[in-house]
């Protein structure tokens, strides 16, 4: 009988490391999607604080606890990363469990920034995009999500099956980036 083994979306591909740079997998924990019904936004925001400490946040931006975070996912969407969602969450919300579908990863060091001004077309001044901001976008023809997560550290999020293509187009604009660092 074959005997299956777990393995993380990046195991084998990171961490990478280039100039300044490096790209390792990320664990944020359980990952759940919370799409709130109609008309719930608000019960939704007061059942995800009284459970989690959280706000809801609001579009472009994340809040965080001492044991999860809530990611600004999209329209009316959120990402809650870390604990299970508490059971209270269903009465206003649509909960699906995201763990297993994103590769998620952090891109840290001097030059983060312009490495991922290479793959993507967000405005990633930290004037325009601080620490705690995040949006949905492009990266390199994939969706991702983008969020800073510290003067110059980003955490990267796509999906599971394109965690072979980040590693790939990680690597090669850090790779650009470095080298124009050593002339």
């Amino acid at each position: 009988m074959t005997e299956l083994l777990a393995k993380t979306p990046c195991a084998g591909l990171l961490p990478l490391r280039a100039g300044t740079t490096t790209l390792t997998e990320v664990d944020l924990g359980q990952l759940t999607s919370l799409a709130p019904y109609r008309g719930q936004a608000a019960a939704l925001s007061d059942a995800l604080h009284a459970a989690h400490g959280l706000a809801v946040p609001g579009p472009g931006q994340t809040t965080e606890s001492d044991d999860a975070e809530a990611i600004w996912f999209g329209r009316a969407l959120v990402l809650l990363a870390g604990p299970a969602p508490d059971a209270s969450l269903a009465a206003h919300a649509a909960l699906t469990d995201q763990s297993d579908a994103w590769a998620v990863a952090e891109l840290a060091g001097d030059d983060a920034a312009a490495v991922l001004a290479r793959l993507t077309p967000l405005d990633l001044r930290a004037s325009r995009f601080p620490v705690g901001a995040t949006a949905r976008s492009e990266l390199a023809h994939m969706a991702a999500s983008v969020t800073r997560t510290g003067e110059q550290a980003f955490r990267v999020m796509v999906f599971r099956a394109f965690a072979q293509t980040l590693a790939h187009e990680m690597r090669t604009a850090m790779d650009g980036v470095a080298a124009r660092r050593t002339r």
